[in-house]
């Protein structure tokens, strides 16, 4: 069997290591699956998802001119299911609409954002003052 990237075929795992597995291909050519084309989420252990001698389907992704077949099993997937948005608690300010929601100039977003820096610089310098002291003198030594 030729294989053609974008081909679609399943293979057996026939070793794994920490950044991928090979896979035998139909016509005994072997390609390797890197850990990041193992799974649509984060894979910390290839071994968590993959056994040898399992059959998977596998993508070909490329094939380089020195003959070495590069494989995806995520891309293979009928429909993989998208990797888990992270939810990061967002402090920022929409600065971009008013109160009432109408769209702003780039000159208001700026003030507000230049406001915002300010207000943020002063509490930093203020509790950075506070770690440090506020006599600005070092070492403990006596008043003369």
């Amino acid at each position: 069997m030729q294989l053609e990237v974008g081909s679609i075929v399943e293979g057996k795992v026939t070793g794994i290591t920490k950044f991928g597995a090979f896979v035998e291909l139909p016509g005994g050519r072997t390609g390797m699956v890197h850990i990041s084309e193992v799974a649509p989420t984060y894979v910390k252990e290839i071994k968590d998802h993959l056994t040898e001698n399992q059959m998977v389907k596998v993508k070909v992704l490329n094939i380089s001119e020195d003959g070495k077949v590069s494989l995806s099993i995520k891309r293979a997937m009928d429909n993989p299911t998208p990797p888990p948005r992270r939810n990061f608690q967002r402090q920022e300010r929409d600065f971009s609409r008013s109160k009432k929601g109408e769209p702003q100039t780039f000159e208001d977003m700026m003030s507000k954002f230049k406001q915002t820096s300010d207000e943020k610089m002063y509490d930093l310098k203020k509790f950075m003052d506070g770690k440090r002291g506020t006599s600005g003198r070092r070492g403990g030594g006596q008043n003369k």
